[in-house]
């Protein structure tokens, strides 16, 4: 079987708030690659001409466009976190650069989120393509490999809420702190 592979590096800030040692309890930040693996939803025979699963640029147009223009540079944060009450109060034109995570924003947590937000992506541009396995490396030396279900591995929702969270939509959205729909407000850089 053909598998698409393509990685995007962006840089991030994150902090834990059940880091009992208190190294990552600080904001800090990192440089990561995230790889993911498409494959076909259906076997197909190549075509005799275009002799292509698909090609490159449709496959990860969205995907690139979110990682590069909402998750590089975003602050990785938990939705307990009480920074983002210090974020909607003083700073609430950058409360879109704010990546909201259920618990703690590890790299097990991210993984999870981000297989379900390329999920989302490629139903949306028609399902022809299913991500079989996602990689972040979080520093040169250390990598984390999910090729599950994340709905088997992410926190259940408490509550039945109005609309799936960010993770599970195929928009641009890496929290629901702004509504839905209100223009985002992107910071220079």
């Amino acid at each position: 079987m053909f598998s698409l592979e393509f990685t995007r590096r962006f840089a991030m800030a994150h902090r834990f708030l059940g880091d009992d040692a208190g190294k990552c309890a600080v904001p800090h930040g990192h440089n990561e690659e995230v790889t993911v693996r498409l494959v076909p939803a259906a076997p197909a025979r190549l075509d005799g001409s275009t002799n292509m699963v698909e090609p490159f640029d449709r496959a990860k147009r969205l995907w690139h466009r979110w990682i590069d223009e909402h998750v590089d540079h975003a602050f990785q944060l938990s939705e307990r976190d009480p920074m983002i009450a210090w974020f909607r109060d003083f700073e609430p034109l950058r409360l879109d650069r704010l990546l909201i995570t259920p618990g703690d924003p590890t790299t097990e947590v991210l993984a999870c989120c981000f297989m379900a937000k390329i999920t989302a992506f490629l139903a949306l541009d028609g399902g022809r393509l299913h991500c079989t396995m996602i990689r972040i490396a979080e520093t040169p030396t250390n990598a984390l490999c999910f090729d599950g279900d994340p709905a088997d591995w992410l926190p259940a929702e408490s509550a039945p809420a109005m609309a799936p969270p960010w993770w599970r939509r195929a928009d641009m959205a890496i929290n629901d702190l702004v509504p839905r729909g209100a223009p985002a407000v992107v910071a220079s850089r």
